[in-house]
């Protein structure tokens, strides 16, 4: 995945905590069947996202601290983080639309009212 960083108990501060842009962080396990279908979805994502969203994986047998931290009990979980703060989460299978418009809060500025 070219658009998608592996994070590691090691590098999530650096990687995630501390990015500048919006972070998608897909913690998740190579046995998980809904993991395996998500991957594609993210993928697609983080694409069309690219310079908007940064996009990141961990695996949750391999890598328990942070995992442990946020209370991942399901996975797949999704957690988008924004200057070191959780601001959104899901679980399971997400479709693409849905992702997307769920990222797009994020990144997004918001919209001036209508005058």
């Amino acid at each position: 995945m070219k658009n998608v960083t592996e994070v590691t108990d090691q590098t999530f501060e650096s990687e995630v905590l501390l990015s500048d842009l919006p972070v998608l962080v897909d913690f998740w396990a190579p046995w998980c069947g809904p993991c395996r279908m998500m991957s594609p979805v993210i993928e697609a994502a983080a694409e069309a996202l690219a310079g908007k969203v940064k996009f990141a994986k961990v695996n949750t047998d391999e890598n328990v601290r942070f995992a442990g931290k946020y209370g991942i009990l399901a996975i797949p979980t999704m957690i988008v983080f924004h200057k070191g703060e959780e601001k959104d989460r899901m679980i399971g299978y997400v479709p693409q639309e849905e992702l997307q418009a769920q990222l797009r809060v994020h990144h997004e500025p918001p919209s001036a009212p209508a005058p």
